[in-house]
């Protein structure tokens, strides 16, 4: 399966209209009054708010529970891909995706303000899905709205599957871990899940094996979800470790203090090129700006004296700052792995880097409170008992 955007009748309709016709007449057609029946019922799929949420409506089961995939690469990302496949091979949901147009993985929990995105259609067999030009909690904030789809709410959301670790404090910075926790403002079950993804050892094909691990959990959810007995107050962080397949089975997890070292290289103009033509052009326009500036400051301050005082001579003085250059300077922010001393296995990356999927709650809340540990840490137990 691919995932490719839907872009079609980027024509106004009269102009197509109008090509129809001339076509026709051309061929010697004489089905005029077929034409225009077929051209009025063109017209009526103009993308619209109204015909969005009907042909959402009309090209699923409704007897089906609803499940919201999104994540942070963007909808053309293998673990999303290959996510909706496996659910949508099930027949049992209704799949809807609502996924950003490009990657915001590391976009943290952000929202677009003051400027106006664009949806558009996207092609998944089985799903309805549309890809956004915003980041994850704006593609989770606009589903759950009653804007897009024809529900109200879906039944459970999933964020992922991202590719990297989001354990310890790189959650405040996941794309993945911010389209969860923006479900459960919004009071929807939901889950993350990221894959331990290493450069040198991973393939695409772990994402393949990274839903069949992750697949049974999900199934749990919804199922207990339906029950009422799935834990309210928090959300799941599902980590895969770096082989799937080979992973030691589900562990519930805390929260840790990991991350990466942050390394802030300065990046020059020598070793990049593109920033070097970057600079000259920018360079380039801001001289022409000064230029530009000089000389209406000149006129301006001649209209300004001339007009208060006649036979006044004028010297302009604009040009003093102009000739003044600013250099940028740029820079690129990387993460870099360092050794932790933590040696609590009951923590995420330990857990992880030990081989087990870390499973861990994570509320709303600063602290994670112990009832809410327990409320999780029973239903993971029964949920994972329950499918072996």
């Amino acid at each position: 399966m691919t995932t490719t955007s839907v872009k079609k009748n980027m024509l106004p309709p009269g102009l197509v209209n109008n090509l129809q016709e001339v076509l026709l007449s051309r061929k010697g057609g004489n089905n005029n009054n077929e034409q225009q029946k077929d051209d009025s019922a063109a017209d009526s799929t103009e993308p619209s708010t109204s015909t969005c949420n009907e042909d959402a409506a009309d090209g699923n089961d409704s007897s089906k529970p609803v499940v919201l995939l999104t994540n942070g690469e963007g909808i053309d990302s293998l673990g999303l891909v290959y996510l909706v496949q496996a659910l949508v091979r099930l027949g049992l949901y209704n799949v809807h995706v609502c996924a950003p147009q490009s990657d915001k993985s590391v976009s943290g929990h952000s929202v677009t303000l003051r400027e106006t995105i664009a949806v558009t259609p996207a092609e998944i067999d089985g799903a309805t899905a549309y890809e956004v030009s915003g980041t994850t909690v704006d593609c989770v904030s606009l589903a759950l709205s009653g804007a897009l789809f024809s529900w109200s709410k879906p039944l459970l959301v999933i964020s992922g599957i991202n590719r990297g670790s989001s354990c310890g404090h790189h959650m405040f910075y996941s794309g993945v871990v911010a389209g969860a926790r923006e479900a459960l403002i919004c009071g929807v079950p939901s889950l993350s899940i990221s894959l331990n993804w290493k450069r040198e050892e991973s393939q695409e094909s772990d994402f393949k094996d990274a839903v069949a691990v992750c697949l049974p959990l999900i199934n749990a959810a919804i199922r207990d979800i339906e029950k009422g007995v799935f834990p309210k107050s928090c959300f799941l962080s599902i980590e895969i470790p770096t082989s799937p397949s080979a992973n030691k089975g589900f562990k519930l997890t805390k929260q840790s203090f990991w991350r990466s070292a942050p390394s802030w290289q300065a990046v020059s103009a020598n070793r990049h090129p593109s920033a070097a033509h970057f600079m000259s052009n920018q360079q380039s326009l801001g001289i022409q700006l000064a230029q530009l500036s000089r000389d209406a400051s000149a006129a301006g301050a001649a209209r300004r004296l001339t007009t208060q005082r006649k036979n006044v001579e004028i010297e302009s003085v604009g040009a003093a700052k102009s000739d003044t250059k600013k250099v940028k300077k740029y820079f690129r922010l990387e993460f870099v792995d360092r050794e932790q001393e933590d040696t609590d296995e009951d923590l995420d990356f330990r857990a992880l880097d030990s081989g087990f999927v870390a499973v861990t709650p994570l509320s709303l809340s600063p602290q994670m409170e112990s009832d809410i540990q327990t409320a999780a840490s029973d239903w993971i137990s029964s949920a994972l008992h329950g499918e072996q």
